[in-house]
């Protein structure tokens, strides 16, 4: 994209163009306060949700709840088989970020208009719209998931029947520019013209 076109971008879709995810190492409190964390579950809500089924909540993990989310990351490194200095580096992931939200899926494989990866869809289309929102107000976020998200102390945890454990969203205040690491462009593969037969 030239630069003359660039900057005749909405603001919207500039912010949108500009945002990537930030590591935790790359944040400092503050993080977002209730109002603004609430602004980007609207902005989660206005995903594209077929059958209005909503198939995802988030769940806050305050300070001091830190402790007891280090002891599950702790009991799934150790019934992995890691390490001691693994262990306790999966412990420190519990205070990632200065806000943390786990992100919870129900997907209902029994809706016959809305198969299940429509649904995934759904959640993955909000987990974007939340992202770009807390980019919007200028925190950093960045969704780690991983094989604990499956451990079933966890998902005990955080879950109610049926669902299940999607991933951690870690949000803080850059301490680096939120400008793209690379300039996406908008070529094939990843746009191109159908050719029919």
């Amino acid at each position: 994209m030239n630069d003359r076109l660039q900057t005749a971008l909405p603001p919207a879709l500039a912010a949108l163009l500009s945002r990537h995810s930030l590591g935790p190492r790359w944040m400092v409190a503050p993080g977002p306060d209730a109002q603004q964390l609430a602004l980007a579950v609207q902005a989660a809500l206005r995903a594209p949700n077929h059958g209005r089924l909503q198939p995802w909540r988030l769940v806050t993990i305050e300070e001091a709840q830190r402790p007891a989310l280090a002891a599950l990351f702790e009991q799934f490194a150790r019934d992995a088989g890691k390490s001691e200095e693994e262990v306790a580096t999966e412990r420190e992931r519990a205070w990632n970020g200065p806000v943390l939200v786990a992100w919870v899926a129900r997907i209902d494989s029994n809706v016959e208009k809305v198969p299940p990866h429509e649904q995934w869809i759904c959640v993955g289309a909000a987990m974007g719209n939340f992202m770009n929102a807390l980019h919007s107000q200028g925190f950093g976020a960045k969704i780690l998931s991983g094989r604990k998200c499956q451990h079933p102390a966890l998902v005990q945890a955080f879950c109610e029947e049926g669902e299940q454990l999607v991933g951690f969203t870690c949000i803080g205040t850059p301490t680096r520019g939120l400008e793209p690491r690379e300039k996406d462009e908008a070529s094939a593969p990843l746009l191109s013209a159908w050719k029919p037969g």
